[in-house]
């Protein structure tokens, strides 16, 4: 009954093996010969004598140890020596000398050399599946995969891809309202491929300005074919992007064609991104028409720049200054993402207004000093300063409360009615 048992254990090994995803022969027989001869060096001390036929297609294999025929009495080493006698029982005509190639029955080692066996080629199983898994992708960074969802959990989602390899997509890597359903397939960019202690993990990516690309290339042909180049890309995963292209033939408008008639191009990437909003520029070196460009729709009246520290001040009339913040400040977020400059939105005031102005130290009896100080501290000194720059701005550079802000403005504004 063991031994039945043993045999039926080895047919699964093998069965396990044919099953290998990605291996080709030539490794697959050599893994299968490695491991054999492993376990015939820990039960015979070495394994010159031995040959290993395997044969992973059909699922079986030989062995044969060969010994030399020496005279009764003379055997020294037991595995690689035969005595005449014992020799003559396999084949009754051999003679001292001569070599004895005799088939061995793996299965007569034991349970242990069966278990030690499959262990072996488990290991090495999935130290191949590994490395195969690991040289697929490690020269894809930067590409788009299609896989399907396995399973969801709080922090990650499982894709597997065509040959059923896991990838995984953290929760960071997610656009904030995509949904999964397990069986579906999603498209992601393939952000990060690792292999740590033999381990190897191929991180996705759908809120990557990469992603974006990928998916814009795919569109628009005169990208592909080099007529066009995506200079920059700003995104906030989900909700709006900005992108910055340049064409390469004066006779193409690199907006038009990346947006298509009637936006026909960027519908599909909208609808893959969540409905995600995507604003398509003109790209110059020119940096203060670039972030005037990049602002947009807001129109920009000027723009006093400063290159050594990336800090741009931006005047508008007061009707174009909620444009360019955008709604909850993404537009201005946006534009000083894709520019790399610090953008400070002000209202033009006229001469007549700024003679008027007066200066925040004198407001003291009615709003605190380190509130004063703390606004003079982010470069404005003057009431009309404060009310001319927007809300936003004041709360999050200065570094205050919404309440203490809305009190601050409303004592400068009384000042001037």
């Amino acid at each position: 009954m063991a031994k039945k048992e043993e045999t039926v254990s080895m047919i699964d090994t093998f069965k396990e093996f044919k099953e290998t995803k990605n291996i080709d022969r030539t490794t697959l027989v050599s893994v299968l010969e490695e491991s054999f001869r492993n376990v015939l060096v820990k039960i015979f001390g070495s394994d010159e004598n031995f040959d290993v036929i395997v044969n992973p297609d059909k699922g079986d294999f030989e062995i044969y140890r060969n010994r030399m025929v020496v005279a009764d009495g003379e055997v020294a080493d037991e595995n690689k020596q035969i005595s005449l006698t014992d020799a003559q029982k396999i084949e009754p005509d051999y003679e001292v000398g001569e070599e004895v190639s005799e088939r061995v029955d793996f299965t007569k080692f034991g349970r242990r050399a069966i278990l030690n066996l499959r262990q072996t080629l488990a290991s090495k199983i999935l130290e191949l599946e590994h490395d195969s898994l690991y040289n697929k992708y490690k020269d894809r960074v930067g590409q788009i995969v299609s896989g399907e969802v396995y399973q969801m959990w709080k922090r990650e989602v499982l894709v597997v891809d065509d040959e059923n390899n896991e990838l995984i997509l953290p929760k960071a890597e997610q656009i904030p309202s995509d949904q999964y359903h397990k069986g579906e397939t999603i498209r992601a960019v393939i952000h990060q491929v690792t292999n740590e202690n033999n381990n190897p993990k191929i991180i996705l990516s759908r809120t990557s300005p990469l992603f974006l690309q990928r998916l814009l290339e795919a569109e628009v042909p005169e990208i592909n074919d080099g007529l066009i180049s995506v200079k920059k890309i700003a995104r906030m995963p989900g909700e709006r992007a900005k992108i910055a292209v340049e064409s390469y033939d004066e006779r193409i408008d690199p907006v038009g064609a990346c947006v298509g008639v009637k936006g026909s191009r960027v519908h599909g990437i909208v609808r893959e991104l969540c409905n995600e909003n995507i604003d398509v520029i003109n790209y110059t070196t020119n940096t203060k028409l670039f972030i005037q460009r990049a602002l947009s729709p807001a129109k920009v009246s000027s723009i006093n720049i400063d290159e050594e520290n990336h800090k741009a001040e931006v005047f508008l009339k007061p009707e174009e200054v909620s444009l360019a913040i955008g709604r909850g400040g993404l537009n201005i977020k946006l534009a000083s993402m894709l520019t790399e400059y610090t953008i400070d939105v002000f209202r033009e005031v006229s001469e007549s207004e700024a003679d008027e102005d007066i200066y925040l130290d004198e407001f003291a009896d009615e709003i605190d000093q380190w509130i004063i100080d703390s606004i003079k501290g982010i470069g404005l000194d003057t009431a009309k300063a404060v009310i001319n720059a927007p809300r936003e701005m004041l709360i999050e550079k200065a570094d205050l409360e919404e309440e203490t802000v809305d009190h601050v403005l409303e004592v400068l504004k009384a000042e001037f009615e």
